[in-house]
Protein backbone atom coordinates (compact mmCIF):
# COMPACT_ATOMS: atom_id res chain seq x y z
CA UNK A 1 0.00 0.00 0.00
CA UNK A 2 1.30 3.63 -0.95
CA UNK A 3 2.33 5.77 1.66
CA UNK A 4 1.61 9.86 1.35
CA UNK A 5 5.07 11.56 1.38
CA UNK A 6 3.44 14.11 3.59
CA UNK A 7 2.90 11.86 6.25
CA UNK A 8 6.18 10.32 6.33
CA UNK A 9 7.47 13.51 6.84
CA UNK A 10 5.20 14.44 9.75
CA UNK A 11 4.90 11.01 11.09
CA UNK A 12 8.24 11.64 13.20
CA UNK A 13 7.17 15.12 14.84
CA UNK A 14 6.73 13.53 18.44
CA UNK A 15 10.39 12.48 17.98
CA UNK A 16 13.87 13.87 18.50
CA UNK A 17 15.33 13.81 14.70
CA UNK A 18 18.68 15.22 13.55
CA UNK A 19 20.28 15.54 9.98
CA UNK A 20 23.81 16.51 9.37
CA UNK A 21 24.65 19.24 7.20
CA UNK A 22 27.58 19.78 5.39
CA UNK A 23 27.58 23.60 5.37
CA UNK A 24 29.99 25.43 6.93
CA UNK A 25 28.18 27.00 9.82
CA UNK A 26 29.60 30.40 11.84
CA UNK A 27 27.65 32.74 14.31
CA UNK A 28 28.44 35.67 15.48
CA UNK A 29 28.47 37.63 19.37
CA UNK A 30 29.45 41.02 20.12
CA UNK A 31 31.21 41.28 17.04
CA UNK A 32 33.21 38.25 17.52
CA UNK A 33 33.11 34.66 15.58
CA UNK A 34 32.05 32.45 18.65
CA UNK A 35 30.88 29.67 16.26
CA UNK A 36 32.79 28.42 13.57
CA UNK A 37 31.55 23.99 12.23
CA UNK A 38 31.93 22.14 9.38
CA UNK A 39 30.82 19.43 11.85
CA UNK A 40 27.22 20.94 12.59
CA UNK A 41 23.86 19.48 12.49
CA UNK A 42 20.44 20.62 12.47
CA UNK A 43 18.02 18.99 15.65
CA UNK A 44 14.91 19.27 15.74
CA UNK A 45 13.14 18.64 19.30
CA UNK A 46 9.62 16.90 19.43
CA UNK A 47 7.04 18.50 17.92
CA UNK A 48 9.25 21.09 16.70
CA UNK A 49 8.68 22.42 12.79
CA UNK A 50 11.86 24.15 12.45
CA UNK A 51 15.16 22.65 13.11
CA UNK A 52 18.00 24.24 15.37
CA UNK A 53 21.52 24.13 14.81
CA UNK A 54 23.74 21.82 16.94
CA UNK A 55 27.27 22.29 17.12
CA UNK A 56 30.10 20.49 18.92
CA UNK A 57 31.48 21.75 22.09
CA UNK A 58 35.14 22.43 20.84
CA UNK A 59 33.77 24.23 17.98
CA UNK A 60 31.97 26.93 20.08
CA UNK A 61 34.52 29.79 21.69
CA UNK A 62 32.06 30.94 24.02
CA UNK A 63 31.93 29.70 27.68
CA UNK A 64 29.00 27.76 28.36
CA UNK A 65 27.88 27.34 32.19
CA UNK A 66 25.14 25.57 33.51
CA UNK A 67 22.12 27.82 33.09
CA UNK A 68 20.25 29.35 36.76
CA UNK A 69 17.21 27.82 36.30
CA UNK A 70 15.63 24.67 34.29
CA UNK A 71 14.00 25.13 30.68
CA UNK A 72 10.41 25.02 30.01
CA UNK A 73 8.99 22.06 29.23
CA UNK A 74 6.69 22.62 26.24
CA UNK A 75 5.18 19.19 25.53
CA UNK A 76 1.32 19.15 24.96
CA UNK A 77 1.12 22.63 26.07
CA UNK A 78 2.70 24.90 24.12
CA UNK A 79 2.15 25.50 20.39
CA UNK A 80 -0.20 25.96 17.43
CA UNK A 81 -2.73 23.37 16.01
CA UNK A 82 -1.92 22.60 12.47
CA UNK A 83 -4.52 19.93 11.28
CA UNK A 84 -2.49 19.18 8.25
CA UNK A 85 0.43 18.50 10.32
CA UNK A 86 -0.03 16.73 13.37
CA UNK A 87 -3.10 16.11 15.56
CA UNK A 88 -1.20 17.82 18.79
CA UNK A 89 0.27 21.16 18.83
CA UNK A 90 3.13 22.08 16.72
CA UNK A 91 6.13 24.18 17.96
CA UNK A 92 6.31 26.94 15.24
CA UNK A 93 8.92 29.33 14.96
CA UNK A 94 7.27 31.79 17.61
CA UNK A 95 7.70 29.54 20.57
CA UNK A 96 10.58 30.21 22.35
CA UNK A 97 13.60 27.94 22.28
CA UNK A 98 13.74 27.55 26.12
CA UNK A 99 10.46 25.51 25.52
CA UNK A 100 12.06 22.08 25.17
CA UNK A 101 10.16 19.28 24.28
CA UNK A 102 13.20 16.66 24.93
CA UNK A 103 15.25 15.15 27.74
CA UNK A 104 18.70 17.81 28.79
CA UNK A 105 20.36 20.43 30.66
CA UNK A 106 20.57 24.40 29.80
CA UNK A 107 23.54 25.98 29.87
CA UNK A 108 23.88 30.03 29.93
CA UNK A 109 26.45 31.37 26.81
CA UNK A 110 28.96 34.06 27.76
CA UNK A 111 31.27 36.30 25.25
CA UNK A 112 32.57 39.17 25.23
CA UNK A 113 30.94 40.15 28.29
CA UNK A 114 27.62 39.58 27.24
CA UNK A 115 25.65 37.03 28.83
CA UNK A 116 22.90 34.58 26.84
CA UNK A 117 20.62 32.69 29.26
CA UNK A 118 19.70 29.61 28.84
CA UNK A 119 21.19 30.02 24.73
CA UNK A 120 22.63 26.33 25.13
CA UNK A 121 21.42 23.07 25.25
CA UNK A 122 22.52 19.62 25.98
CA UNK A 123 20.27 16.61 24.67
CA UNK A 124 20.43 13.49 26.67
CA UNK A 125 20.76 11.50 23.98
CA UNK A 126 24.07 9.34 23.22
CA UNK A 127 23.62 9.72 19.71
CA UNK A 128 23.91 13.51 20.08
CA UNK A 129 26.58 12.88 23.07
CA UNK A 130 29.29 16.17 22.61
CA UNK A 131 26.90 18.48 20.65
CA UNK A 132 25.09 21.72 22.13
CA UNK A 133 21.78 22.67 20.83
CA UNK A 134 21.79 26.82 20.39
CA UNK A 135 19.26 29.27 20.10
CA UNK A 136 19.76 31.05 16.71
CA UNK A 137 18.07 34.31 18.25
CA UNK A 138 20.74 34.27 20.98
CA UNK A 139 23.07 35.52 18.21
CA UNK A 140 23.56 38.98 16.63
CA UNK A 141 24.22 37.16 13.42
CA UNK A 142 24.78 33.42 11.31
CA UNK A 143 26.41 32.08 8.22
CA UNK A 144 25.78 29.14 6.49
CA UNK A 145 29.26 29.59 4.18
CA UNK A 146 28.95 32.92 3.71
CA UNK A 147 25.52 33.84 3.32
CA UNK A 148 24.04 35.56 5.97
CA UNK A 149 20.64 33.45 7.07
CA UNK A 150 17.94 35.03 9.01
CA UNK A 151 15.07 33.85 11.23
CA UNK A 152 16.22 30.13 11.75
CA UNK A 153 18.29 27.60 10.03
CA UNK A 154 17.10 26.12 6.63
CA UNK A 155 15.73 22.74 6.43
CA UNK A 156 17.37 20.55 3.59
CA UNK A 157 13.79 18.63 2.89
CA UNK A 158 12.05 22.47 2.60
CA UNK A 159 11.64 23.81 -0.81
CA UNK A 160 9.90 26.95 -2.45
CA UNK A 161 8.50 26.96 -6.23
CA UNK A 162 7.65 29.90 -7.76
CA UNK A 163 5.57 29.97 -11.38
CA UNK A 164 3.60 32.41 -13.53
CA UNK A 165 -0.23 31.11 -13.81
CA UNK A 166 -2.94 31.86 -15.53
CA UNK A 167 -5.53 30.60 -12.81
CA UNK A 168 -7.93 33.48 -12.07
CA UNK A 169 -7.88 34.42 -8.59
CA UNK A 170 -10.43 36.91 -6.57
CA UNK A 171 -9.53 38.10 -2.79
CA UNK A 172 -12.39 38.69 -1.09
CA UNK A 173 -13.20 39.70 3.24
CA UNK A 174 -16.31 39.49 3.94
CA UNK A 175 -17.51 39.80 0.72
CA UNK A 176 -15.76 43.19 -0.09
CA UNK A 177 -13.03 42.54 -3.00
CA UNK A 178 -9.64 43.39 -1.80
CA UNK A 179 -8.27 42.37 -4.96
CA UNK A 180 -8.96 40.48 -8.51
CA UNK A 181 -6.41 38.63 -10.97
CA UNK A 182 -5.91 35.87 -14.03
CA UNK A 183 -1.85 36.87 -13.97
CA UNK A 184 -1.24 35.54 -10.36
CA UNK A 185 2.66 33.81 -9.31
CA UNK A 186 1.93 31.00 -7.26
CA UNK A 187 4.27 30.17 -4.66
CA UNK A 188 4.48 26.44 -3.55
CA UNK A 189 6.54 26.31 0.10
CA UNK A 190 6.37 22.46 1.80
CA UNK A 191 4.16 21.87 4.29
CA UNK A 192 2.32 25.55 3.46
CA UNK A 193 -0.72 26.43 1.90
CA UNK A 194 -0.70 27.89 -2.00
CA UNK A 195 0.24 31.55 -1.73
CA UNK A 196 -1.27 33.79 -4.47
CA UNK A 197 1.23 36.82 -5.15
CA UNK A 198 -1.22 39.40 -7.57
CA UNK A 199 0.09 42.35 -8.86
CA UNK A 200 -0.28 46.22 -7.55
CA UNK A 201 -2.33 47.11 -9.97
CA UNK A 202 -4.50 43.81 -9.40
CA UNK A 203 -5.82 45.92 -5.85
CA UNK A 204 -9.50 46.60 -6.06
CA UNK A 205 -9.17 47.88 -2.47
CA UNK A 206 -6.91 50.30 -0.90
CA UNK A 207 -4.12 49.05 0.97
CA UNK A 208 -2.21 50.98 3.39
CA UNK A 209 1.67 50.01 4.72
CA UNK A 210 2.07 48.83 7.92
CA UNK A 211 5.02 49.14 10.28
CA UNK A 212 5.18 45.01 10.86
CA UNK A 213 7.82 43.52 9.83
CA UNK A 214 8.59 39.66 9.75
CA UNK A 215 11.51 37.31 8.49
CA UNK A 216 11.81 34.28 6.65
CA UNK A 217 14.09 32.14 6.05
CA UNK A 218 13.86 31.14 2.41
CA UNK A 219 12.07 33.89 1.55
CA UNK A 220 13.66 37.43 3.79
CA UNK A 221 12.37 40.37 5.32
CA UNK A 222 8.49 40.42 4.68
CA UNK A 223 6.71 44.32 4.80
CA UNK A 224 2.64 44.24 5.87
CA UNK A 225 -0.25 45.84 4.43
CA UNK A 226 -3.26 46.98 6.13
CA UNK A 227 -6.93 46.95 4.09
CA UNK A 228 -9.52 48.70 4.02
CA UNK A 229 -13.21 46.78 3.59
CA UNK A 230 -16.61 47.20 4.52
CA UNK A 231 -15.68 50.62 6.44
CA UNK A 232 -13.08 49.33 8.60
CA UNK A 233 -9.23 48.89 8.86
CA UNK A 234 -8.15 45.48 9.09
CA UNK A 235 -4.40 44.78 10.07
CA UNK A 236 -1.49 43.42 8.65
CA UNK A 237 -3.85 41.27 5.90
CA UNK A 238 -1.28 41.33 3.01
CA UNK A 239 2.62 41.50 2.60
CA UNK A 240 5.36 41.89 0.14
CA UNK A 241 8.56 40.91 -0.30
CA UNK A 242 10.89 43.89 -1.54
CA UNK A 243 13.96 42.12 -1.55
CA UNK A 244 13.35 38.52 -1.36
CA UNK A 245 16.05 36.05 -1.05
CA UNK A 246 17.30 34.09 -4.45
CA UNK A 247 14.58 31.28 -4.12
CA UNK A 248 11.66 33.71 -4.33
CA UNK A 249 13.77 36.30 -6.14
CA UNK A 250 10.19 36.09 -8.71
CA UNK A 251 7.60 37.40 -6.31
CA UNK A 252 9.75 41.01 -5.67
CA UNK A 253 7.52 43.68 -5.15
CA UNK A 254 4.31 41.63 -5.73
CA UNK A 255 1.32 41.29 -2.84
CA UNK A 256 0.40 38.47 -1.14
CA UNK A 257 -2.93 38.01 1.31
CA UNK A 258 -3.39 35.56 4.40
CA UNK A 259 -5.45 32.75 3.08
CA UNK A 260 -6.38 31.68 6.99
CA UNK A 261 -7.68 35.03 7.23
CA UNK A 262 -9.66 35.76 4.13
CA UNK A 263 -11.76 34.19 1.18
CA UNK A 264 -9.77 33.54 -2.12
CA UNK A 265 -11.66 32.03 -4.88
CA UNK A 266 -9.21 29.98 -7.81
CA UNK A 267 -11.47 29.52 -11.23
CA UNK A 268 -15.21 30.40 -9.68
CA UNK A 269 -14.06 27.67 -6.24
CA UNK A 270 -13.61 29.32 -3.13
CA UNK A 271 -10.87 27.85 -1.10
CA UNK A 272 -11.28 26.40 2.51
CA UNK A 273 -9.22 28.78 4.96
CA UNK A 274 -6.46 26.39 5.79
CA UNK A 275 -5.75 25.93 9.78
CA UNK A 276 -1.42 27.02 10.14
CA UNK A 277 0.37 29.02 12.86
CA UNK A 278 -0.50 31.96 11.19
CA UNK A 279 -4.51 31.80 11.43
CA UNK A 280 -4.50 34.70 13.72
CA UNK A 281 -1.27 37.45 13.09
CA UNK A 282 1.78 37.93 10.83
CA UNK A 283 4.33 35.59 10.06
CA UNK A 284 5.01 34.20 6.64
Amino acid sequence: MSTRMRDLLTGGFGQLRHEPTAKRIRAVLGGSPVVDTTRALLVWEPHRIVPSYAVPGDDITAELVPADAAAADAAGTTGARVPELSGRPVLDPSVPFAAHTAEGRAADLRAGGQSRPAAGFYLADPDLAGYVVLDFGAFDAWYEEDELNVAHPRDPFHRIDVLPSSRHIRVELDGHPLAESSRPTLLFETMLPTRYYLRPGDMRAELTPSGTRTFCAYKGQASYWSAAAGGRIVPDIAWTYQQPRHEAAQVRGLIAFFTERLDITVDGERLKRPITPWSSGPGT
